[in-house]
């Protein structure tokens, strides 16, 4: 495993002032990381004699991807750290995606829940970071949290907020070799002016910078745009992006909750219009019992989504 620039703090020989020298865990590590346990990775596991097993493992099982953590994690500290640990193992970047804010999905509705309470978040969170510990990893901040207020009031803008800065605190001071990117919704949803007040003020100087088209469809071009705009309207700093390509192959037609017609796109790639892109969302996981995904609960993975984002259809 490559340790060519682990984080360390230096202590000046002739003042009591620590100069911390910060993580690249792009560089600590040698790609992105492959999650065996996928949901897609584990329905080809269970299903071989399936005729679509192998053009979903060829195309979509075996590519790197996120792994997603909330309620259903268990001991969220305990699930982190051997994620991270095995990823490490490997000498590959792990993507890991923090997804359990209260209210979550408050106005979609189709991937609700979160921690029942303020407390409750802030427990998680903590425990979520300390997992992290000093192993390479990324982490992409609460999708869909500070695009999603349409139908809040005011005060819980304004706690939803406060939580989403603290988790980017606890991320920024345990998770010593971690690169966390706050979630900025897609291009189509927020203006970027108002996106950059919402990340200025929920934390995102504390993190690394935002994530964008997290489980969207908008072409990577029409993403960095967005990106590039809403990083020039934070107020008197600039942050990087990553963008989530899974399923903007064939770009949006509009809609949101498994529309037809959409394909996956790039694997993960480092540089080029974004920090890196990557595919956040499960390319077959279900956007809810909507669209082409009727009937299929938010989360759960279909081998028929797979293979229509397969084919493009």
């Amino acid at each position: 495993m490559r340790r060519t620039l682990l984080t360390f703090v230096a202590v000046l020989a002739l003042s009591p002032v620590q100069v911390a020298v910060a993580a690249d865990p792009i560089g600590m590590t040698n790609g992105v990381y492959v999650d065996p346990d996928s949901n897609p990775a584990i329905w080809v596991r269970n299903n071989g004699w399936d005729g679509r097993a192998a053009r979903i493992q060829a195309s979509i099982a075996s590519k790197p991807m996120a792994r997603w953590f909330g309620a259903w994690s268990g001991n969220v500290q305990t699930a982190v750290s051997s994620f991270v640990t095995a990823a490490d193992a490997a000498d590959k970047l792990p993507v890991l995606v923090a997804y359990n804010i209260p209210g979550r999905d408050a106005c979609g509705g189709h991937s609700g829940g979160g921690a029942g309470t303020p407390e409750a978040y802030r427990a998680w969170i903590s425990a979520f970071a300390s997992g992290l510990g000093n192993r390479p990893a990324i982490v992409i901040l609460e999708p869909d949290s500070l695009a999603d207020f349409n139908c809040m009031t005011a005060d819980a803008i304004a706690t939803r907020t406060a939580m989403i800065r603290y988790a980017t605190e606890q991320l920024r001071d345990k998770g010593t070799n971690t690169w966390a990117y706050l979630d900025a919704g897609n291009a189509y949803w927020v203006p970027a002016a108002d996106m950059a007040r919402r990340l200025d003020n929920a934390g995102v100087r504390n993190v690394r910078g935002m994530s964008i088209n997290v489980s969207n469809y908008i072409t990577t071009p029409e993403t960095a745009a967005y990106g590039n705009a809403v990083s020039s309207a934070l107020p008197g700093y600039t942050k990087p992006f990553v963008i989530d390509t899974s399923r903007n192959g064939n770009g949006s037609n509009g809609d949101w909750c498994n529309p037809p017609g959409r394909k996956i796109g790039v694997t993960a790639q480092i540089g080029g219009p974004a920090e890196l892109l990557v595919w956040v969302k499960i390319p077959g996981d279900s956007d809810g019992p909507c669209g082409i995904g009727a009937g299929i609960p938010a989360g759960t993975f279909s081998p028929d989504l797979a293979t229509r984002l397969i084919d493009g259809v």
